[in-house]
């Protein structure tokens, strides 16, 4: 059974900075493209950030490009995210994902697992 848990959301004020983690199980990590995705209240999952098994292809919304950074240590099983100049509008529910494809892609659709989520609010 595959798992992906993530971990280290939380209140932060606007400019500050959190790392959130996503512990894989239950499948070859090391394998798959990753990706987190986010969801505000009253709006659609927006794609984050992706990156491949490897860690040598990411990917970025604009929104969050040049403060975001996305790794992977596939022998811990696990993706993290470091977001870094927090603004107000990065408040919501931040979920993992793994793809079904080796493909870095953006599309919702793509990823076949995913994480029961973690909530980020930035307070202004």
């Amino acid at each position: 059974q595959v798992q992906l848990v993530e971990s280290g959301g939380g209140l932060v004020q606007a400019g500050g900075s959190l790392r959130l983690s996503c512990a894989a199980s239950g499948l070859t990590f090391s394998r798959y493209v990753t990706g987190w995705f986010r969801q505000a209240p009253g709006k659609e999952h927006e794609f984050v950030t992706a990156i491949s098994w490897s860690g040598g292809i990411i990917h970025y919304a604009d929104s969050v490009k040049g403060r975001f950074t996305i790794s992977r240590d596939n022998a811990k099983n696990t993706v993290y995210l470091q977001m870094n100049s927090l603004k107000p509008e990065d408040t919501a529910v931040y979920y993992c994902a793994v793809a079904g494809i080796t493909t870095v892609v953006t599309a919702r659709g793509f990823y076949k697992y995913w994480g029961q989520g973690t909530q980020v609010t930035v307070s202004s």
